[in-house]
């Protein structure tokens, strides 16, 4: 695994199912059991607080079953009672942390995929006394609200890693295959493949919801462009879709995507995706938790309220040997 020349340092610190209103007690009085996680033991004797998560998921995708994972392990370390909800609608994620808002929850955790939405509800939340950390998208928004800090990727150095990773590849024109119209991280992810690419990047649009809606998009928009030599995905599960689309489009595209889970690390494998951009999901939910105990318990702030990068990363077939165990466990 190699860091891109553009990324910006990492800094990682650390206190060692998609249904809205899902819920994961921590601590003491948890039942699961850590699964390659370390993270196993007693919990700690701090009183016990209730942290609540909230994402704009959409159902089916995997990467927030990981971030979800490393906020669990945190949780029962913590001795934190974590609860979880999500909706890809901005209106409704809004609502869903007004919710934890009312409960009067300890601390939440959110994502601002589509900041207009979000902004009202998170000043809330931190007029109301509840210390908030974003994660994972609208790093740029997260300090104006108020947040502690926000832990995720930088997406424009992610995006334009990978135009840097195309030009090193030969690659001539790519489609950037866009999952959720409106996710401004999405968009910042294909706006820096094309700042550093030199050859041509068009973006699609498609219903990421709906996975066979996806591929075919995907699979028409490669037979009527047969000059197409790379897709991008920006989501995991969305690669897989692409590979096939390749295959029913008889196109010789390159695939690559943001994002691990272990089909990805699989078809890595087996070199039908080309690398992937790995940007920590695990050590995200983990963190999340981990800052808004230490910050009830201690008064900390990790990363002095600055930004705390997990990524990106470029991963390739090279990877995979050190990858598979992790991403069959659901940490990577």
């Amino acid at each position: 695994m190699r860091s891109p020349r553009t990324a910006a340092a990492l800094l990682a610190a650390c206190a060692l199912v998609v249904v809205a209103g899902c819920s994961s007690s921590g601590g003491k009085e948890a039942d699961e059991k850590p699964s390659g996680d370390g993270a196993g033991g007693e919990a700690a004797k701090t009183p016990r607080m209730k942290i609540a998560m909230v994402t704009h998921s959409g159902q089916g995708d995997t990467f927030w079953d990981i971030v979800q994972s490393g906020a669990k392990v945190a949780a029962r370390k913590d001795n934190v009672d974590f609860l979880y909800a999500a909706n890809p609608e901005g209106k409704e994620q809004a609502q869903l942390v007004q919710t934890y808002i009312d409960q009067k929850v300890d601390g939440i955790i959110v994502t601002l995929a589509k900041p207009e939405a979000m902004s009202d509800v998170v000043k809330k939340a931190v007029a109301a006394g509840i210390p908030v950390v974003t994660i994972n998208s609208g790093a740029e928004f997260s300090d104006g609200l108020g947040a502690l800090s926000h832990i995720g990727q930088d997406e424009s150095v992610a995006g334009e890693a990978v135009g840097d990773e195309l030009d090193a590849q030969g690659k001539k024109k790519a489609l950037c295959v866009i999952h959720e119209q409106g996710n401004v991280s999405l968009e910042a992810r294909c706006a820096g493949v094309k700042k550093t690419f030199d050859g041509t990047v068009e973006n699609l649009n498609v219903e990421g919801t709906n996975m066979p809606a996806t591929t075919s998009s995907i699979e028409a928009k490669l037979q009527s462009a047969k000059d197409i030599d790379a897709v991008v995905t920006l989501g995991a599960p969305f690669a897989a879709a692409s590979v096939k689309a390749k295959q029913g489009a008889g196109s010789a595209a390159e695939i690559s995507t943001f994002d691990l889970n272990a089909e990805v690390v699989a078809r890595l494998k087996a070199k039908e995706i080309a690398f992937a951009v790995d940007q920590q999901p695990y050590l995200q939910g983990y963190l999340a938790v981990d800052e808004l105990w230490l910050n009830k318990v201690n008064g900390n702030v990790i990363g002095g309220g600055k930004p705390i990068l997990t990524g990106p990363a470029l991963v390739t077939e090279k990877d995979v040997p050190a990858l598979e165990k992790l991403t069959a466990d659901g940490t990577r």
